[in-house]
């Protein structure tokens, strides 16, 4: 991880004015260090890391990884920065794919552009016997788009293969029993554990059984893991050994922090976006001007959304009426904190926000999924905002994979 020299971000007092006082505190400090100026001064590390040039230090490992529902690799790069060397990807997203292949971190791992129910054991027995793993790990997070009705999929065996094209976690479970993996890892939404999917989750953990793995089922926010993000997911974490304890958290709050020193805080989202507020890197599509909430976006302080802006927190000249709105319709990043979970496909007015009143930039929407600085993605703006949205954060990835390697 790179950690640069504190350097000092210059943010316009006129963005405060709105501010409350749990927020305020936030920048108490700047603000007495700049009292007759009409900039505060934020000091910032210049956050981020890099792997494209760093292949060799994974090339010859011998615990190694196949990923299916890879998209723009988020688990992949995950994995190869938890020392395990991914030797195949699966998508059956062309700019996904190309994403992979666009890469020199994974210039030596086999990409497929396929759909998973088209994939079987043979279509890897090569690359495994190429690669000759004295471990072998699988990751994926297979999509499950009907939870509510979804205990069908794995009722039993014959199942784990059902023609339900929404059945991705079944087939997911299919290549894992047909590979015979040491451990695997199974990702997805938050969601799939409400109740109302408890049926669902009974039949998949029965399927993981008659596979033989022992396994346990893993709450993450990545804010715990060094990721300046919100972002809850669960994660299946499947070995064919008796699993002790749970991954142990990096980060934590102040409160967290009181309890247990060994934690660093929660990642500020201003560390690793701060650096691309330049001319440098500046899209035309983040702008806002003269659209229609754009003024109602001024208005709104770092850290708020269209809340500020409504008679229930004292606005003297209410715009919206409280909870009539999706919770992040013209949320605002706070540079002191992190970010809440970027979105795959936004609409035009769903946050996060720039603090600086603009839609994010590429680089930033990347960097707060902690992808490298040095990744290149392939595709449109709105297919490399889907790629990015979609991914599993880099560095939660690599806390998962790392747990999973110490278990196998």
């Amino acid at each position: 991880m790179i950690s640069t020299p504190v350097k000092q971000y210059k943010f316009p007092k006129e963005s405060l004015m709105l501010l409350q006082e749990p927020q305020m505190k936030l920048f108490e400090e700047e603000f007495k260090a700049s009292q007759k100026k009409e900039f505060i001064g934020i000091k910032f590390n210049k956050r981020g890391y890099t792997v494209n040039d760093k292949v060799e230090s994974i090339i010859d490992s011998k615990i190694q990884t196949i990923g299916f529902f890879s998209g723009a690799g988020g688990l992949d790069i995950g994995s190869q920065l938890a020392g395990s060397k991914v030797i195949s990807s699966l998508d059956f997203d062309r700019d996904s794919v190309a994403t992979m292949k666009a890469n020199k971190y994974f210039a030596h791992s086999k990409h497929f552009l396929n759909d998973i129910k088209q994939m079987n054991a043979s279509d890897y027995s090569q690359i495994i016997k190429a690669n000759n793993p004295e471990k072998l790990i699988l990751v994926g997070g297979p999509p499950c788009q009907p939870f509510s009705k979804a205990g069908y999929w794995v009722t039993h065996k014959n199942r784990l293969g059902s023609e339900d094209p929404r059945n991705m976690i079944g087939q997911y479970l299919r290549v894992v029993e047909e590979l015979k993996p040491d451990g695997f890892l199974l990702e997805n939404v938050e969601s799939l554990l409400h109740p109302k999917n408890v049926k669902a989750v009974q039949d998949l953990e029965e399927a993981i059984d008659r596979l033989g793995y022992k396994y346990i089922v893993y709450r993450a926010n990545s804010l715990d893991f060094g990721v300046p993000q919100k972002r809850k997911r669960v994660f299946f974490i499947a070995t064919k050994k008796e699993i002790i304890g749970d991954p142990i958290k990096t980060h934590g709050s102040f409160k967290d922090l009181i309890i247990n020193s060994d934690l660093f805080p929660h990642e500020r989202v201003i560390d690793w976006i701060g650096k691309f507020d330049t001319d440098k890197y500046f899209e035309p599509e983040e702008l806002t001007t003269g659209k229609t909430y754009d003024e109602e976006l001024k208005q709104i302080p770092p850290g708020k959304n269209y809340f500020a802006l409504t008679e229930r927190d004292g606005h003297p000249n209410p715009k919206f009426e409280a909870n009539k709105r999706f919770w992040n319709f013209l949320l605002k990043l706070h540079p002191n904190l992190p970010s809440w979970t970027i979105a795959a496909q936004p609409g035009p007015w769903v946050g996060p926000f720039h603090w600086n009143n603009r839609r994010l930039r590429v680089p930033e929407i990347a960097a707060l999924q902690t992808f490298p600085e040095d990744y290149h993605f392939v595709g449109s703006r709105r297919s490399i905002q889907k790629q990015i949205g979609n991914a599993v954060p880099s560095l939660l990835g690599e806390a998962m994979v790392k747990y999973l390697i110490s278990i196998i």
